[in-house]
């Protein structure tokens, strides 16, 4: 079967031909449909992510696909059903093995776009603002990188449970994809000093950070009082300092999120907030963005997308 895959951190992952994998006890072996792409991808093939899987290893974290094989133990899933599932790694090739309880039936509501780019990014918008950062209705909410992959998810999500949204991002074109998304303010990271124009609009109760460096300094600049600011990643490539006495001055709440860091310690959590979600979108309460469909052939030209921001929402690779 292809694969995509990293041999090495010093060179570029490729497509390979790769024995194809068997279900052991307790697995499934999903024939693929559509992979997402996802930040932690890019981190993973420098050897930067917090999972690092053996070499060679198939990149691509969550996928839609249908059932080909049932490893014994596993009685929830049949052969042939579609299903959506989270494994980490594995699901940029024809066919994926991973945990059963990775993976979620998947009705016909949801095509296989849409399903590839539904998890990590709706799950972790979805826990990060009602589990960690307990957003209320009324407050005002802060994202960062806005119109990335889980960002646009954190503005749409903050709009339904009631926040008044600002979202902070790049170019005229991605600002207008934010308030499509229900941003009530939109703030240009370019041009735009985002600590004045959060502070005009009366700071920030909430503030979900997706970049680090700069961006994190100007935003947590800007944090009102009292106030949450949720760490969900550094796609700036700078882990930025953390001025603790002004923690402690302003009564700020520092909180670290990782969605798939969820399932050891809290699994219940995570499962319920995606069966939530996937209710949402099935009543039509959920509009997911994906810029870019393209062929497994060209997942390097996906990659180099994400790495360049000159995506919106989801990139996805079909199989």
């Amino acid at each position: 079967m292809r694969a995509f895959q990293i041999h090495d951190l010093e060179t570029p992952p490729t497509l390979r031909d790769v024995p194809r994998p068997t279900a052991a006890a307790g697995e499934v072996v999903v024939k693929v449909a559509a992979c997402g792409l996802n930040f932690g991808d890019l981190l993973m093939m420098t050897g930067r992510y917090q999972e690092r899987p053996p070499l060679p290893a198939t990149l691509g974290m969550e996928i839609s696909g249908t059932v080909a094989e049932v490893g014994n133990g596993v009685h929830h899933l049949r052969v042939g059903q579609r299903v959506i599932g989270f494994g980490g790694h594995g699901g940029l090739a024809d066919y994926c093995a991973l945990a059963a309880d990775r993976c979620a039936p998947l009705d016909d509501t949801m095509d296989d776009i849409t399903a590839a780019a539904f998890q990590v990014a709706y799950g972790t918008s979805h826990l990060a603002l009602t589990k960690r950062a307990r957003l209320a209705k009324g407050e005002t909410l802060l994202v960062t990188g806005a119109a990335g992959g889980v960002g646009l998810t954190a503005v749409e999500l903050g709009a339904k449970l009631g926040a008044t949204v600002i979202a902070a991002a790049r170019g005229a074109q991605k600002l207008e994809i934010c308030k499509a998304a229900g941003a009530h303010h939109v703030i240009d990271t370019d041009t735009d000093d985002l600590t004045a124009r959060v502070k005009a609009l009366g700071g920030a109760d909430v503030i979900y950070e997706t970049i680090g460096g700069d961006i994190f300094t100007s935003a947590f600049k800007a944090c009102n009082r009292g106030g949450r600011i949720v760490v969900i990643g550094f796609a700036g490539g700078t882990v930025p300092p953390v001025a603790a006495n002004h923690l402690l001055v302003k009564n700020i709440d520092l909180i670290g999120f990782y969605w798939g860091g969820y399932l050891p310690i809290n699994p219940g959590a995570l499962y319920e907030s995606l069966g939530d979600l996937m209710r949402w979108h099935a009543a039509g309460n959920l509009a997911p963005h994906v810029s870019h469909v393209l062929p497994i052939e060209q997942a390097a030209d996906g990659f180099e997308l994400l790495r360049a921001r000159k995506s919106t929402g989801k990139i996805v690779i079909t199989l």
